[in-house]
């Protein structure tokens, strides 16, 4: 099995006594053990691990039966010294002001990581997407805009899609926004319709990334792509894109998974199939064919060579973690390894790329259909794409050179240069 020569400082390989699973303070545990290898200054390390500002609205909604119901709606904004705050918009039961904290820390080093001239932020509402109307759904979409109209903003704040949200909610804060501003302002957004002022190959954009990232890390580790095989879990957005590209490229996706079961056939899934199959069933591979019905976690411990994770958080343990065969995991989803799992992977010589790399193709176009609305001019597909592969490569080359530098594993690696990066930009501005 092949291994990374990368490997963690002795002083940062203790397995923790505890693996936490509340976000936040995993990006804390991570974010402190890059500040101490950089020396990072006492001032600039409580600027950074504390958001800038939060919001906590709530969201009256009429309901289709007539009552209303009360929704809680989150706004998060990490950091602005690079750029105004981006950042994506989560419809979830499971949304919390933690988590939202995390996703906005994590948005601030994924920018500066993609060398893009922003912040980060986050947003959410505590609801359960799949058990509202259509028209509930926009009700709530435009009670949240409403709410956060002063927040959001052109130079202020870019919301994007995120889980259960995408184009068709960005229509609507586009068009929500635009009638209390009193002009079209198609910019406040991003992934949305193209007939909005979308950009072209937005919607791949982050399962592009997963997948360019994938390719820079077995040229380093010498894997043979050919006879590589592959198990995506989550086939959402970016784990259906993710698979698309790596069987499209002649690596062998053997194991695919959904909220409603996972399944894994050993002379590869047909994955062009499977999007079709899912596309056709209301969005989901419950019933699908094509495999064998496995768990959740017999799909993470399969004999592969690349695991890609890209469905929730915490879904790589350190209860599970051991059982982990493959060299190359590969962060599709924002925090799917906690930080007990991320020690022994460590210890076992498991590369890792982080989230804040792995999956910083979404936000990169978000920046380009960002600069594309300010200036009126739209770029073809071949041109985005080739710019976002790019821009995945030289962040990759980036981190990678970091984390030889300090001997550390990507993950740190990739936070000590997003906070050299941010913590230059702040003292540069004066923030504190």
């Amino acid at each position: 099995m092949l291994t990374s020569d990368i490997k963690l400082k002795k002083s940062t390989a203790k397995t923790p006594a505890s693996d936490p699973t509340n976000p936040y303070e995993i990006m804390i545990r991570q974010f402190d053990v890059a500040a101490k290898i950089i020396g990072l200054d006492h001032d600039a390390y409580n600027v950074l691990k504390t958001p800038a500002r939060q919001y906590l609205v709530s969201l009256p909604v009429k309901m289709d039966n007539g009552k209303f119901q009360v929704f809680e709606g989150y706004r998060i904004i990490h950091n602005t010294s690079r750029g105004p705050s981006k950042g994506g918009i989560r419809y979830s039961p499971e949304v919390n002001l933690d988590e939202v904290k995390a996703l906005a820390a994590w948005m601030t080093w994924k920018c500066a990581i993609a060398d893009i001239p922003y912040g980060g932020a986050k947003g959410g509402i505590t609801c359960d997407p799949f058990k509202m109307s259509e028209n509930e759904l926009e009700r709530l979409t435009r009670a949240y805009t409403a709410a956060m109209s002063d927040v959001f903003g052109v130079d202020k704040d870019i919301p994007a899609p995120d889980v259960s949200t995408g184009p068709r909610e960005m229509a609507w804060i586009v068009d929500e926004y635009s009638k209390l501003k009193g002009a079209f302002t198609p910019g406040v957004v991003t992934g949305k319709p193209l007939h909005l002022g979308g950009s072209e190959g937005r919607l791949e954009a982050t399962g592009r990334g997963v997948y360019t990232a994938t390719v820079a890390a077995i040229k380093k580790l010498k894997i043979n792509p050919v006879k590589a095989l592959a198990a995506v879990q989550g086939f959402g957005n970016v784990g259906s894109i993710t698979a698309k590209h790596m069987a499209s490229h002649g690596i062998r996706v053997v194991a695919i998974s959904d909220h409603t079961g996972a399944w894994y056939n050993p002379k590869g899934i047909n994955i062009e199939r499977a999007i079709d199959y899912r596309t056709g069933n209301h969005g989901v591979l419950k019933g699908f064919s094509d495999g064998k019905l496995i768990s959740q976690e017999e799909l993470l411990t399969l004999d592969v060579d690349i695991l890609a994770p890209c469905a929730l958080e915490n879904q790589i343990r350190r209860s599970n973690a051991s059982e982990i065969k493959a060299p190359l995991i590969v962060e599709g989803a924002n925090g799917p390894t906690t930080s007990g799992a991320d020690e022994i992977l460590n210890e076992k010589g498991i590369t890792v790329i982080p989230d804040i790399l792995a999956n910083g193709g979404g936000v990169t176009v978000s920046y380009f259909e960002w600069t594309q609305n300010r200036f009126g001019y739209y770029y073809p597909e071949d041109e985005i794409n080739s710019r976002n592969d790019r821009s995945m490569n030289r962040a990759f080359n980036n981190v990678w050179k970091v984390a030889q530098q300090h001997k550390v594993p990507l993950r740190i690696a990739a936070y000590i240069f997003a906070l050299e990066k941010v913590s230059k930009a702040l003292k540069s501005r004066g923030g504190y």
